[in-house]
């Protein structure tokens, strides 16, 4: 049993796979590289690819329970993580390698105390990200280096009922003294969040060459829940679209995919960056709340960046918006 997207359902098996294991560790300084001649053909969404998704959604909005959402059939092609681990306690990953894998490089879902550290990932492929910490609580991750082709570091909690289901936030997370070398977002809170997040800690971190967005905090109306108390200071990165974003609206194919079963609205509440260093930006920060629950209480403090292209900000549906020293130098 694993899970796809934040969806439980029976998939094919992640290459590296622990369940309700206690004390369970992977370490040294070899090299974890998949062969990627199967999977290369997997990044493509054909047809049967989407329909499996549309099916794998409707089965978990309706409660249909996780034996019966058998998924590794035909040309459904979910591709499976590299590493899942799935309610695991005690984890330590440390000191090794990866190059590439299928799908999400690092999932922990639903562990309770783990060290991520001194590890070296690139992967490049679709839906690359460096590691997802979905439902899981009191992890570190430090001194590692991520170079990905989407999001480096990632944290999550279940999509729609089957998170309501379970019922278990990700909470007590700190990412520390890590390399960014490319990606998507160097810190993303979301989408999947609807068994809600809390206590999120990033510190003196860097991505020196560029990512699109530096902290991206992504919910849609589906998601419900909340996202609370997220701490990023001490940054020092190169080109960002955005070095904040709060987007309240995000739902990438599964806009037109499925339909809302369910309306819930994410409380967001306590996001806090302090202390960055930025190159250049299109725009230092851009919050998009929803106006049926407005997003409440962001601090941006002591950042600069030296050259703005599009804007400096816009804001819509937030309360207490508290900005002290922004700076910039050259507004194009």
């Amino acid at each position: 049993m694993t899970s796809w997207e934040g969806m439980e359902c029976y998939n094919n098996s992640p290459l590296i796979y622990a369940l309700e294991c206690k004390n369970v560790a992977i370490t040294g300084t070899g090299l974890l590289s998949p062969k990627m001649d199967c999977w290369k053909k997997w990044f493509a969404r054909p047809k049967a690819h989407m329909d499996a998704l549309r099916k794998l959604y409707t089965m978990a909005s309706k409660d249909v329970p996780v034996e019966k959402r058998q998924m590794a059939v035909g040309e459904n092609h979910l591709r499976p993580h590299l590493i899942h681990f799935n309610r695991c306690e005690n984890v330590l990953l440390d000191s090794f390698k990866i190059r590439e894998s299928p799908f999400w490089t690092i999932h922990m879902y639903m562990c309770n105390g783990g060290i991520v550290r001194n590890l070296d990932v690139k992967a490049h492929g679709h839906n690359n990200d460096g590691i997802d910490l979905e439902m899981t609580r009191n992890f570190l991750v430090e001194d590692c280096t991520f170079d990905q082709g989407d999001d480096a570091v990632v944290i999550k909690a279940g999509r729609n009922r089957d998170a309501w289901r379970l019922n278990t936030p990700t909470e007590n997370i700190v990412i520390r003294n890590c390399n960014i070398l490319e990606g998507h977002t160097l810190l993303g809170i979301g989408s999947e969040i609807s068994g809600g997040i809390r206590n999120v800690y990033m510190h003196d971190c860097k991505a020196p060459q560029s990512v699109r967005r530096l902290f991206f905090v992504k919910t849609n109306h589906r998601r419900g829940a909340f996202i609370e108390n997220i701490h990023m200071e001490n940054i020092r990165t190169g080109h960002v679209q955005r070095v904040l974003e709060i987007d309240t609206d995000v739902l990438y194919q599964w806009r037109e995919l499925v339909p809302t079963y369910e309306e819930r609205i994410t409380r967001i509440d306590g996001i806090y960056l302090k202390n960055v260093i930025c190159d250049s930006a299109d725009a230092i920060y851009e919050l998009k709340g929803d106006a049926k629950l407005p997003v409440k209480n962001v601090v941006i403090q002591d950042v600069h960046v030296d050259k703005v292209n599009d804007f400096v900000k816009k804001v819509h549906n937030v309360k207490n918006v508290k900005e002290d020293n922004v700076t910039y130098g050259l507004l194009h």
